[in-house]
């Protein structure tokens, strides 16, 4: 990271290296552990960006009371963050307290896809354990925000005064885009980002919920006391954006699922009414190559809330990001603050391809130039306020559910000898890219 030219690095802290049953008795060998990446990253002229949580809830809370669907994980969740604050406040400026929380509440328990893997939507009662997913979501979701707020509220009353840190979170953002011009069509677009960003950014800005999720949800959608209210409205000095792909909306008139994913009444696909993709297939069957749609969304965010600070962000696995601090580079003018955002495309993992034709990633290339291209406009001509940059991801990774059959990274790990690690075509672009703005 150093050589390509990187100033800041996003990780994320496991909750279970500090607290193994998720409360009570602090882990010091976790404590060291982050300890020595924090001291690295800073002699090497990185500032740390740190993630509490990335869908990893301590098993021993889901045991112990069903974690995210009781109320009291927001005191568990309190308690973990302060412990970081105490910690390595002094050191880390930069804290994200969740990534992505509506794919924790949707995959988890809508689709019951991610951990702990709970649905009953159509034969989802086959293979998941339990679960609601016309309820769940919504408590899960609700839990998620009270405990950022809280651990928000805890920093900025006792922290962050003498540690001079932000404290913002992460959100996962794919822009919609009217699958006709027809009014009802523009007008599903709208709620499904009213069921996306609007379901957790919306209370964190207004103090509740979007109208539209009041009206379709009705009295499955949890209601804030005038007290939570007040706790969860501002509770954020930036807001993290995770940003790959745009997809075409339509107006379904029919429920299709009893699930908070047919509650919105919309169809979100990526092709046109006529079969055309909506821009070139990476190698995951949902990632589509739009970078249109990174300006866009930034021009929605400017527009409904007010344009907050936004850093392009992503997580847990290791994302080289560039701060570019000279106002006049000319490509982007980004300095960092506020919101993040993550970027990437993937490549698919093919076992047969020598490493040498696996390190041409020219696909990801054009990805990266396209939706840098775009980000510079939204900021020079628009006025939007981005302030920093990360790409996903530095290094190959495990990616969930698709595990090694995904490679993100800029760097090649060859998993067949010994995870040992190669440039990719895309890191000489950016350490040019770095060269020519900086």
């Amino acid at each position: 990271m150093k050589d390509m030219g990187v100033d800041a690095f996003r990780f994320s802290i496991s909750w279970t290296r500090i607290f193994p049953n998720g409360s009570g008795q602090i882990n010091q060998a976790g404590v060291d552990h982050y300890n020595k990446v924090i001291d690295a990253l800073l002699a090497n002229g990185m500032k740390p960006y740190v993630t509490m949580f990335h869908f990893d809830t301590p098993q021993a809370l889901e045991d112990r009371y069903k974690g995210w669907l009781n109320p009291q994980i927001i005191n568990d969740f309190a308690s973990y963050a302060e412990t970081l604050y105490e910690k390595f406040g002094d050191r880390v400026k930069h804290w994200i307290t969740m990534n992505e929380p509506h794919t924790v509440a949707v995959q988890g328990y809508d689709t019951g896809v991610f951990a702990p893997g709970r649905c009953s939507i159509l034969l989802g009662s086959l293979r998941c354990e339990g679960g609601n997913s016309a309820t769940e979501p919504y408590i899960v979701a609700h839990h998620l925000i009270l405990a950022h707020a809280n651990a928000v509220s805890i920093y900025r009353s006792k922290y962050q005064k003498k540690q001079q840190g932000s404290i913002g979170a992460s959100f996962n953002v794919m822009w919609y885009e009217p699958a006709t011009n027809r009014t009802k069509d523009v007008e599903a677009t709208q709620r499904a980002q009213d069921f996306q960003l609007g379901w957790f950014l919306d209370p964190l800005m207004f103090g509740d919920y979007p109208s539209s999720m009041r009206e379709r949800v009705e009295d499955r959608l949890p209601k804030f006391s005038e007290a939570e209210r007040a706790l969860i409205k501002g509770a954020l000095d930036f807001v993290g954006i995770n940003h790959y792909t745009t997809y075409y909306v339509s107006d379904s008139p029919i429920r299709l699922l009893n699930d908070s994913l047919g509650d919105s009444h919309t169809t979100a696909f990526p092709f046109s009414p006529h079969g055309k993709p909506i821009g070139e297939k990476a190698n995951a069957i949902w990632l589509y190559i739009v970078p249109r749609g990174i300006r866009e969304l930034m021009n929605y965010i400017k527009d409904k809330y007010g344009n907050p600070t936004v850093l392009i962000t992503e997580n847990e696995n290791i994302t080289p990001m560039r701060v570019l601090r000279d106002q006049h580079s000319l490509i982007l003018r980004i300095k960092i603050d506020l919101r993040c955002m993550v970027v990437g495309m993937d490549d698919p993992n093919d076992p047969f391809k020598p490493v040498s034709e696996a390190l041409k990633d020219e696909k990801r290339i054009r990805y990266f130039s396209g939706y840098l291209q775009n980000l510079a406009a939204a900021i020079n001509e628009d006025g939007c306020n981005v302030k920093g940059y990360f790409a996903w991801s530095l290094l190959d990774n495990w990616e969930w559910i698709f595990g090694y059959t995904s490679r993100f990274g800029l760097f090649y790990v060859d998993y067949r000898d010994n995870f040992k690690r190669y440039p990719k075509n895309s890191v000489q672009w950016f350490k040019t890219f770095f060269n020519s703005t900086c």
